[in-house]
């Protein structure tokens, strides 16, 4: 089937240069040639008329030869061979014969594996000693051994220790596979053991089941006004079978410190997702009928689903998150009935110096319409939001802080100084009062002596905050500040405008500054013993920590381990193997380790276990710190350098090159 006119074209080719790669001329009809074509394909029917073509292909006698010579040393072997056995079996000395009478041999393993009830799995029998069954497992050995020793037992490598029972030729025994664990079949009395490697146990563990939320697709949901339900789906799966589904639902209701909360659980049915037995996924669905429970305006219900797997005694449970369904109020009637007792005033921190200006030019403009005493009890407001202003700024200069700040009623006149003098000293007496009020009523000690009759005027820290030029600016405009409030509490709007005005163009100018200077705290150093200077004493001197952190501490055995493992010399097993029951659980595989460590041991001229045991060992070595690079020896050049420096200086000793 694989030779055709093709086949033969390419042939053709290959085989005569003659045909100029133009065979397949050959197999075209002249009437769909072109007349270049046309040409060359008659001048290559001449060329093939008048050569003897044979395409076939040579006989591969180099193949035949060596495929013949194999074929007659396999029958020579087959003879001696068949006539060596013949010898063997009329002397009565067999292999096995030989092999018994030097060690015990494995004839026969079975495990029986019987996986707890809730995993549904069917008992099954294995051959090899090594396998993975459910934590949990009970695991029935069936082992025959030749010759029969008097008695065996299997050995853990955590030193647990299970003795076999004897029935017939056939040795039992049975255990609960709880955690993972090596072992090996050792026989009492007899021969030693042809195969005493370390047999491995994997416990497979039950995982908890996994929840995925399918409906909602948020945790956070507002309820629509003509929403009725609530659609719910969620899907559960686990390795061995979900046992039940809880759906718990919260209802919380009111607002403040007067919330009321109802809880109930609803067990869901679900539905498998898959044709696998023991229901290991499933689907639940579940719609909440929003009448039915009372949702009102402003409550939340909260649902959170819980999956519990069938594992015994103790069931795996996975809870889902918690998803909200919220009705929300109208914002409109969130402040229903509070606007004869919200006062709404703006906060001293909002208030201006610009601000202060407009309320000074507002209230020039409604003198004549307004009586005297509302004009003056006006202008003293101003006055004292002009006074919280400026104890706001007057904290950066380190000025004192004169407590709350007084604040004028709108319907009665305030009682104000003639003069300046005399507004002083009601502020500085009033300053008085509210510091001896404050003050504990205890006497005798120092510093509420203090705190009675005096108080602080300035604070240190906030006084260093500014340059001085920017704290000139800054007092001046202070002075400004203090002869508007002075005017405007005297109810003299007209005087303070001008104060005012300046006032805001220093404030100005101070946040134009960009350079704020903190607290200078310097190094003070001891003073130095001048009689010690240069004297190489170190009398009551102590060497300095450095800002280095120290090394965590190496674990020098394993790393002495694994370092001569590379070589020929002996490892200290014992210490090996209790470090590594030592640190089991922070090593991937604990039990891979102590299987690679058992084969060295046993075997010390086996090189692939050595090195088997050190790729075991890699990842659990700690990693090296960082340090310097050794200098580099110089070479002939860099020597001769050396050497001619040392020879031409002065007092040169004997020129010693060292690395």
């Amino acid at each position: 089937r694989t030779i055709d006119t093709r086949w033969v074209a390419r042939r053709l080719d290959a085989s005569f240069p003659q045909m100029e790669d133009s065979a397949a001329l050959l197999l075209q009809p002249s009437s769909s040639l072109s007349r270049l074509a046309g040409l060359q394909q008659a001048r290559l029917r001449t060329r093939l008329a008048g050569m003897r073509a044979d395409l076939r292909p040579a006989w591969p006698w180099r193949a035949i030869a060596i495929s013949a010579g194999m074929a007659t040393a396999i029958v020579v072997m087959a003879l001696f061979s068949a006539s060596s056995d013949h010898r063997s079996d009329t002397s009565g000395h067999g292999t096995h014969a030989d092999i018994a009478a030097t060690s015990t041999v494995l004839t026969l393993s079975e495990i029986q594996i019987d996986a707890p009830p809730y995993t549904k799995l069917p008992a099954r029998t294995e051959s090899s000693l090594d396998l993975k069954a459910p934590a949990g497992s009970r695991l029935r050995w069936r082992l025959r051994l030749a010759p029969t020793p008097p008695g065996a037992h299997l050995q853990f490598h955590d030193g647990r220790r299970i003795a076999l029972a004897r029935d017939g030729d056939e040795w039992r025994g049975e255990d609960v596979l709880e955690v993972s664990s090596l072992y090996r079949i050792v026989p009492d009395g007899g021969p030693s053991p042809a195969d005493d490697r370390l047999h491995r146990l994997d416990a497979v563990a039950d995982l908890p089941p996994e929840v995925r939320v399918v409906e909602p697709d948020k945790t956070l949901t507002l309820l629509d006004p003509q929403q009725t339900t609530w659609d719910l789906v969620f899907e559960a799966s686990d390795d061995y079978g979900i046992a039940h589904a809880d759906l718990t639902l919260t209802l919380a209701q009111g607002t403040g410190e007067n919330i009321a909360v109802k809880e109930q659980a609803i067990v869901l049915a679900g539905e498998p997702l898959d044709a696998e037995p023991g229901e290991r996924h499933r689907r639940f669905h579940h719609t909440l009928d929003l009448a039915t429970l009372g949702i009102a305006k402003g409550d939340d219900v909260i649902v959170r689903l819980a999956v519990t797997d069938n594992r015994a005694p103790t069931p795996n449970t996975t809870r889902s998150a918690s998803f909200i369904l919220r009705w929300p109020v109208d914002p409109s009637k969130e402040s229903a009935g509070l606007d004869g007792v919200v006062q709404k005033t703006m906060p001293a921190y909002f208030r201006s110096q610009r601000q202060i200006i407009i309320d000074s030019e507002a209230l020039i403009a409604d003198k004549a319409i307004i009586d005297d005493a509302h004009f003056i009890a006006r202008s003293d407001a101003i006055g004292v939001d002009q006074k919280i202003l400026r104890l706001r700024y007057g904290q950066f200069l380190g000025e004192e802080s004169e407590g709350q700040a007084e604040h004028a009623p709108d319907s009665s006149p305030v009682a104000v100084p003639d003069s300046q003098e005399g507004a002083l000293a009601a502020a500085h007496d009033a300053h008085e009062r509210s510091a001896k009020s404050t003050a504990p009523e205890r006497f005798g000690e120092e510093g509420n002596t203090v705190a009675e009759y005096g108080h602080v005027h300035d604070i240190a820290e906030a006084a260093t905050l500014l340059d001085p030029e920017t704290k000139a600016t800054l007092k001046s405009a202070l002075d400004e500040m203090w002869q508007s409030e002075l005017h405007l509490r005297q109810g003299k709007p007209d005087d303070a405008l001008p104060f005012e005005r300046r006032a805001l163009e220093l404030i100005k100018r101070v946040q134009q500054s960009t350079r704020i200077y903190l607290a200078r705290v310097g190094l003070e150093l001891p003073a130095p013993d001048e009689a010690r200077r240069l004297s190489g004493d170190r009398k009551d001197l102590t060497d300095r920590v450095g800002t280095l952190s120290p090394q965590a501490p190496v674990d020098v055995g394993l790393v002495a381990l694994w370092q001569q493992l590379g070589t020929s010399a002996t490892p200290d097993w014992p210490a090996a193997e209790a470090w590594i029951t030592a640190h089991a659980s922070a090593l991937p595989d604990a039990l891979g380790v102590v299987a690679a460590i058992d084969r060295a041991r046993r075997d010390p001229a086996c090189a692939t276990c050595r090195t088997d045991l050190r790729n075991a060992l890699w990842p659990t070595l700690p990693v090296p710190v960082a340090g310097g690079a050794p200098r580099a020896a110089p070479d002939a050049a860099g020597r001769a350098y050396l050497e001619s420096i040392r020879a031409n200086a002065p007092d040169a000793a004997p020129a010693q090159v060292t690395r």
